[in-house]
């Protein structure tokens, strides 16, 4: 069997004014020794022959300029053409692309993918649980499953599995019929993670509508937020043998999702900026991580919003991590001035002029990292120090503070530009609180200015009744 492997994802928030553009995407192709990082279980399939095409990825942030869109989707094409016959194509997706005046770029790129692939050809794919499903989307594909995971552990598992179905499908002749359910609901990924209630429970029912073959897959969709488009809502799917079973699959998880929708609530506590300096100030135990959850560079922000370090400066805590602001500027000024030099810097409010202001700061240059891709400084003003990057970069990992000589666990405030924390930040931290500070993917969903989502939508319709609706394909 002849398998094309391809796909484009990004999280595109609509509220940012920084562009996604072309150098952002990280292209790998099959001759990148990433290529099998990405998908080490193909070798577990010797039935077929794996081609890939280009599998492009960026950093969550504003709309993808049309031009950088445009030439991946014509790369991906081309490879494609030359591929030609194909028994099937496996798309690595994300499902929250926004492009500038486009809407439902997922459906554009797929449907694409099926008019030059012919319609006898499967397409699978596999989507991050923070994606927004369209009708069109359902129709170009013959298989979609999503992560069932956040923060998303399951990423692997997830791809093996559309893959796995996909062939499945090819070597029995089966051509998948697919459920779907709207279900008009926008909530944030803070609260709907599946490590805590409702999201534990109701993504826990996934597996008890699947039998295999009536119904072979299901999927719960809690989509992205942050996407002022028609399809922005969470869905359910489901995908079978059998109209009646995949409709009551779809149907079922659908409601429980609805049922439990004013249930959904941040994993730790969200305070004010200054309740979270003032709480972890008071705290003995080290590190207390917190989340300035309104510049998420996980989920869109910008990475420059300066309303929090403005704060903690003015509380002046005496020892206080902060990852990280994103300031080429700022950053090239300190490597001119060296290690140990003193510099007066005006950092951020560039990137995301929207939220945010340009914020004056004095400190010592304490360390440089001299990374040819992101070069990072770290700046100690009054024991506050502050991680400069030349460009965004979402700190999750502790070896990225070892890289700049932070031991995190001896420091008693960390602050990372993140929404719910990742499981190796969330074992380290002794406390961890979420901030609810300004931004593009700002948590206080009812101040964005939404013009396009389809209306009536919980919470933005806090009264509105619903009842499921399947649509088959």
């Amino acid at each position: 069997m002849r398998i094309a492997i391809g796909g484009i994802a990004n999280e595109s928030c609509t509220f940012s004014p920084l562009p996604t553009a072309f150098e952002d995407f990280r292209l790998l192709r099959q001759e990148d020794p990433q290529f099998a990082e990405l998908y080490p279980f193909l070798t577990a399939f010797p039935e077929a022959e794996f081609f890939g095409t280009v599998t492009a990825k960026a950093l969550p942030g504003g709309p993808v300029e049309a031009s950088a869109y445009a030439a991946i989707k014509s790369e991906l094409l081309e490879r494609l053409r030359a591929l030609l016959p194909l028994d099937g194509v496996y798309l690595d997706m994300h499902g929250a692309l926004y492009v500038s005046g486009m809407l439902d770029a997922e459906g554009d790129w797929i449907s694409a993918i099926r008019a030059l692939v012919g319609p006898d050809c499967l397409i699978s794919a596999s989507y991050d649980l923070h994606g927004n499903v369209s009708e069109r989307v359902m129709e170009g594909l013959d298989i979609i499953t999503g992560y069932r995971t956040a923060p998303h552990i399951d990423t692997v598992e997830t791809r093996e599995r559309a893959v796995s179905l996909l062939l499945r499908c090819l070597r029995e002749g089966i051509r998948p019929r697919k459920a779907f359910v709207k279900i008009p609901v926008g909530l944030a990924g803070e609260k709907t993670s599946t490590e805590w209630e409702p999201g534990k429970s109701i993504y826990a029912a996934i597996p008890g509508e699947i039998d295999g073959d009536a119904v072979m897959d299901a999927t719960i969709q809690v989509g992205y937020v942050w996407a002022d488009e028609p399809r922005m809502t969470a869905c359910a799917i489901a995908i079978g043998q059998d109209d009646k079973a995949i409709s009551s699959a779809a149907s079922n998880l659908a409601a429980l999702y609805w049922q439990r929708r004013a249930d959904f609530r941040f994993g730790v506590e969200a305070l004010s900026i200054d309740d979270c300096l003032q709480q972890a100030m008071a705290e003995t135990a080290k590190p207390v991580v917190i989340s300035d959850s309104g510049d998420n560079i996980t989920a869109g922000g910008a990475g420059d919003v300066t309303a929090f370090l403005e704060r903690a400066l003015r509380h002046q805590p005496a020892d206080l991590v902060y990852a990280a602001m994103t300031d080429a500027a700022a950053v090239q000024r300190c490597l001119d001035a060296g290690q140990g030099a003193t510099v007066d810097l005006v950092i951020g409010g560039k990137l995301d002029h929207l939220n945010s202001k340009p914020l004056p700061i004095t400190g010592a240059v304490e360390f440089i990292k001299l990374d040819p891709r992101n070069p990072q400084v770290l700046l100690n003003a009054n024991g506050i120090r502050v991680i400069l990057t030349a460009r965004r970069a979402s700190f999750q990992r502790r070896q990225q503070f070892l890289d700049l000589n932070i031991t995190p666990e001896e420091h008693q405030i960390i602050v990372v530009k993140i929404g719910y924390l990742v499981p190796e930040l969330k074992a380290m931290a002794k406390k961890n609180t979420l901030a609810l500070s300004p931004g593009a993917v700002n948590q206080d969903l009812l101040a964005l200015s939404f013009e396009r989502i389809s209306r009536p939508c919980y919470p933005f319709d806090a009264d509105m009744e619903w009842s499921p609706t399947v649509q088959l394909f």
